[in-house]
């Protein structure tokens, strides 16, 4: 049975290749990473007999691109289809100087958060590093081909949990900071984002402590963040604010709080105080972002009025709020959305 070519690592192409000059090593690996090249037989400086060794012994797999919505705001929402047939979605957001990529680490998600359209879908598998990747790859090419400027930014936003597909976030990372890859991005231009997995937080602060970290906390107290995250049930406040002053310890990097406002549910001033010491007992940032209402959920948008007035709480206790612009509300702009909507990856979620 063939190996999957772009799972490998330097290490066990090293070894696959120890018959071999050592600078093969490296060759292939920018073909893998850097050319994309999408057969052996294209890898012209390597020897002819290596290059049917390895298409008998390995195959290549890549994430393509399906489907592209633009919005009014120059936001463009991006269906990839991955080698299995499976789906999922990444954003790219130009933003000023800014151009982020937000992409997905699972095919769907098992927290089942209450607002959240992927969650609805249930965990259907992980993805595999070359598949986050190959995401940013394709919307950094997608940047360049609309608005001529490669990507500044990466956020793991999308669909699914990334530090419950730990191991091959962390690859993708790597993937992603290689100078030797197609990309070569700081680590401190990428931000992970977490519902919130205690143990996890420390090990990513072991392993990633120069990648940037966001909690989307979404409720200010235990009681109300259990009714809309059941994770909290296991990972509560008081465990996650302990993991995250690790992280601030490893790191030495500020936290950002990113907290969906609700309209009638989250957003009273008792809410922005219990807010606002958290941020404080963190040193951490907070991004407010309106809720974008989903088809079959209750929960509703608040007014540009209200959003004001829950970061004005905020600012008067000396914490640093923003509130983030809705980006690609004439599309399928909810994480999930664009995904559920198409018939065949319906029928796959399943």
């Amino acid at each position: 049975m063939k190996q999957d070519a772009r799972l490998f690592t330097k290490e066990q192409w090293q070894q696959y290749l120890k018959q071999e000059p050592s600078y093969r090593v490296k060759q292939l690996w920018q073909w893998l990473w850097k050319h994309h090249a999408r057969d052996f037989q294209s890898m012209l400086n390597l020897p002819k007999t290596l290059r049917s060794q390895l298409e008998k012994d390995f195959l290549l797999a890549y994430v393509e691109r399906k489907e592209v919505q633009r919005s009014k705001d120059g936001t463009l929402k991006v269906l990839f289809l991955l080698p299995d047939g499976k789906l999922v979605e990444g954003v790219l957001i130009p933003h000023g100087k800014r151009m982020t990529a937000c992409v997905s680490s699972q095919v769907g998600c098992s927290l089942h958060c209450r607002f959240c359209a992927t969650g609805t879908m249930g965990l259907i598998r992980q993805l595999k590093s070359y598949e986050i990747y190959d995401q940013v790859v394709l919307l950094n090419a997608l940047a360049q081909e609309v608005y001529g400027r490669k990507l500044t930014n990466v956020v793991f936003m999308g669909m699914g949990e990334p530090l419950l597909n730990f191991s091959q976030v962390v690859r993708a990372i790597q993937h992603i900071t290689d100078s030797e890859g197609a990309l070569g991005m700081s680590p401190q231009r990428i931000v992970v984002s977490t519902a919130g997995i205690a143990k996890m937080i420390k090990r990513f602060a072991d392993v990633l402590p120069k990648v940037r970290l966001a909690l989307s906390l979404h409720a200010p107290d235990d009681e109300k963040r259990s009714k809309i995250m059941p994770i909290n049930q296991h990972n509560n406040l008081a465990a996650l604010i302990e993991a995250l002053q690790y992280y601030r310890e490893k790191s030495r990097h500020r936290i950002t709080l990113e907290y969906l406002v609700l309209r009638g549910f989250n957003d009273s001033k008792q809410d922005a105080q219990r807010l606002a010491q958290i941020a404080k007992r963190l040193w951490a940032k907070v991004n407010l972002l309106a809720y974008n209402e989903v088809e079959g959920f209750s929960w509703k948008r608040p007014s540009k009025a209200q959003m004001e007035r829950f970061a004005g709480y905020l600012r008067e206790r000396g914490v640093i709020a923003t509130i983030r612009e809705s980006r690609g509300r004439d599309i399928d702009a909810a994480c999930g959305q664009l995904a559920l909507r198409h018939a065949s990856f319906a029928q796959r979620a399943v």
